[in-house]
């Protein structure tokens, strides 16, 4: 069974939802059978290499609110965090473009550390005040994940994989993801939102149950039926 998560590494949400399908992937008994693929998604694709303001001064401006109403809305995605067990530190936080943090996913796929990377990229956004769209910045954390320091270097150099993160943002718009977090479990079963873990892992029972053949064990041989137009009297 494959779960395919559309997500942005400086999405507070998606980090919450990462935790969430975390939880309802441990409690699930096929979860050795589950394949996890993280896929592209830019929440600004425009955004700058990096942001010079602070978070609050960014929302406020987004949003049209004052510089209090966006830290409390800060503070209260903090203490929603907490509760997964996450320690969000917005005062330090470097948003900026993710483009090339998705191109170094594609590459962490294709050496089978896709998931470190995308939760080291995740910790160093919220809670390190990592800058990642800083290249030496993210081939350091590439190497912290498993990855060769020069392959990822060279990546960041050259447009490798900028065909596959475009490719991802094609398959979410064609699957109507306006937001993000979005899991979608064997192409069948769409989720969107960082969803309670219970939530979630009533979505993998039964994406689980449709996708195996009913079994049937025939006891006590044959009783009465029809076959074609023809049936037993």
């Amino acid at each position: 069974m494959r779960v395919e998560i559309w997500s942005d590494v400086v999405c507070p949400w998606c980090y919450v939802g990462k935790r969430r399908f975390e939880q309802a992937l441990a409690s699930f008994p096929h979860r050795d059978e589950v394949e996890v693929v993280w896929r592209s998604f830019e929440l600004d694709p425009s955004a700058p290499a990096e942001r010079t303001e602070g978070q609050a001064a960014h929302l406020a401006a987004k949003y049209g609110r004052s510089l209090e109403q966006a830290q409390e809305m800060l503070d209260s995605m903090t203490a929603t965090a907490a509760q997964d067990g996450l320690d969000f530190r917005f005062d330090l936080m470097r948003g900026g473009s993710t483009f090339d943090a998705h191109r170094l996913l594609h590459l962490a796929a294709e050496r089978g550390v896709q998931g470190t990377l995308k939760e080291r990229l995740m910790r160093a956004t919220f809670t390190e005040g990592e800058p990642t769209s800083d290249h030496e910045t993210l081939v350091r954390l590439a190497g912290d994940a498993g990855l060769d320091t020069e392959e990822a270097r060279d990546v960041l150099s050259t447009d490798r994989y900028a065909d596959e993160v475009r490719a991802d943002v094609r398959d979410a718009q064609r699957f109507g993801i306006t937001g993000v977090p979005f899991f979608v479990v064997d192409r069948t079963y769409g989720v969107s939102g960082a969803q309670p873990a219970e939530v979630l892992r009533q979505v993998l029972d039964k994406a689980w149950e449709d996708s195996r053949p009913v079994q049937l064990v025939t006891t006590g041989g044959s009783g009465p039926g029809c076959e074609g137009d023809a049936c037993t009297v």
